[in-house]
C-alpha cells in the first residue's frame, strides 16, 4: 500500500510526514539493516542515527530531531515521539497471526456439562474435562489439555500443547503460548522425620484481562488461597511463578526469571532475564530488575536495582568498576604488607 494509505490508517499519531512528494508503495516492513527498497521501518532513537546512512529502505519511522537526514537522502519518513510503537501498529496493517473460524474438530474430547461462548475454535485432540465454562470467540489450539472447572474469559487464545489445571481462571483477551502449564502443583513439602509429607494444593491460578504466558512458562497455585496475576502483565518464555505469587498489573517479565512462592509484585514492574526471587519478596511499584539480579527482602516502589544480592544500581556499577581492579588491589594490598613487615623487623 501507499505510504499515505498507512498514514491515514495510522491516524493522529503519524501526523508529521515527508509529504507530499514521497508517496512510495510499501511491500512490507523491516528491520533497517535487512531492509529492502519496498520496506518500510523504523529508527528508535538518536544512538542508531547513523543507520539512516546505510539502509535501503524506502520509508522510515524517526523521531523528529532525525528527519532531516533522512530528507538528505530522499527517505520518506513518518515522525513520531514513539517510533517502536508506532511501527508495531504498522506490523498490524501488514500481518495478522493465523486465527481458525470457529469449530469443533471432531478428535476433540468435551465433557457433556462443558460450556462453550459462541464463535469457539477448538482445534485437534484437545482434552476438556468437566465443569468447565468458556467465553466467546476463545481459541483452542490442538492439544492443549484442560481440567476440570477452568474458566476462560472470552477472546483468549490458547496455543498448541499448553495445560490449565483444576480451577484456573484466565480473564479476557488472555494468551497462553505452547507448552506453559497454568495452574500447576506449586512446590509444598513439609519435612518430617521419615522425609518430605506432600501438602495438597487446593488453591487455584487467576490470570486477569490481556495476560500473556511465553512458550514452557509455568504459574503454580497454592495449598490455599490463589496465585494472581494482575491485568496485562506479559510474561516472556521459561518462566517460573511460585505458589501464591501476586503480581500486579501491567508487569513485563523476561525469560527465564523465577519466583519463588508468596512473592509479591507491584505494578508496572520489570524483571529482566534471569533474575531469582526469593520466597516472600515484595516488589514495589514501578521497580526494575536487571537481568540476573538476586532479590530479597523488600524493594522500594521506583528502584532500580541489579548484582547478586540486588543492590541500587548505581551502588553495583561502583562495585563492579572496584571488582575489575581487583588483581591490582590485590598486588597492592601484598606489596603494602610486605613493605609493613620490613618495617617492622628488628
Amino acid at each position: 500500500m501507499k505510504l499515505s494509505e498507512i498514514i491515514e490508517k495510522l491516524g493522529k499519531v503519524a501526523a508529521e510526514n515527508s509529504l507530499p512528494g514521497l508517496d512510495p508503495e510499501i511491500g512490507g516492513v523491516a528491520p533497517v539493516d535487512e531492509a529492502t527498497p519496498q520496506s518500510l521501518s523504523f529508527i528508535e532513537g538518536g544512538k542508531f542515527a547513523n543507520q539512516i546512512n546505510t539502509t535501503e529502505a524506502i520509508a522510515l519511522i524517526l523521531p523528529t530531531e532525525l528527519t532531516e537526514t533522512a530528507t538528505e537522502r530522499g527517505i520518506a519518513w513518518i515522525a513520531t515521539r514513539e517510533p517502536r510503537l508506532l511501527f508495531a501498529q504498522v506490523i498490524d496493517l501488514f500481518y495478522q497471526p493465523f486465527h481458525p473460524q470457529p469449530q469443533l474438530h471432531p478428535t476433540a474430547v468435551i465433557a457433556e456439562d462443558v460450556e462453550l461462548g459462541e464463535g469457539v475454535y477448538i482445534g485437534p485432540h484437545v482434552a476438556i474435562a468437566s465443569g468447565v465454562k468458556i467465553g466467546d470467540g476463545v481459541c483452542i489450539h490442538a492439544n492443549v489439555v484442560i481440567y476440570p472447572q477452568v474458566e476462560i474469559g472470552d477472546r483468549t487464545v490458547l496455543h498448541a500443547n499448553c495445560t490449565l489445571h483444576e480451577r484456573t481462571q484466565l480473564g479476557k483477551d488472555c494468551v497462553i503460548h505452547s507448552g506453559a502449564v497454568i495452574g500447576s502443583e506449586g512446590f509444598g513439602f513439609v519435612p518430617t522425620p521419615k522425609g518430605w509429607f506432600k501438602m495438597q494444593q487446593s488453591g487455584r491460578a487467576v490470570l486477569e484481562e490481556g495476560v500473556e504466558v511465553g512458550c514452557n512458562s509455568a504459574i503454580d497455585r497454592p495449598a490455599v488461597g490463589e496465585t494472581r496475576i494482575g491485568s496485562q502483565t506479559k510474561i516472556d518464555n521459561l518462566v517460573q511463578i511460585g505458589h501464591g505469587s501476586k503480581i500486579g498489573s501491567n508487569c513485563a517479565i523476561a525469560g527465564q526469571a523465577g519466583m519463588a512462592g508468596g512473592t509479591k509484585v507491584g505494578n508496572n514492574v520489570l524483571l529482566a532475564g534471569q533474575v531469582g526471587i526469593a520466597n516472600n519478596t515484595v516488589i514495589g511499584d514501578n521497580a526494575i530488575a536487571s537481568a540476573k539480579a538476586g532479590v530479597h527482602g523488600t524493594i522500594p516502589s521506583g528502584s532500580v536495582i541489579s548484582g547478586n544480592p540486588a543492590v541500587n544500581h548505581p551502588i553495583y556499577l561502583k562495585a563492579s568498576a572496584i571488582y575489575k581492579r581487583l588483581p591490582d588491589l590485590y598486588q597492592s594490598l601484598k606489596e603494602l604488607q610486605k613493605r609493613l613487615k620490613n618495617l617492622e623487623s628488628p
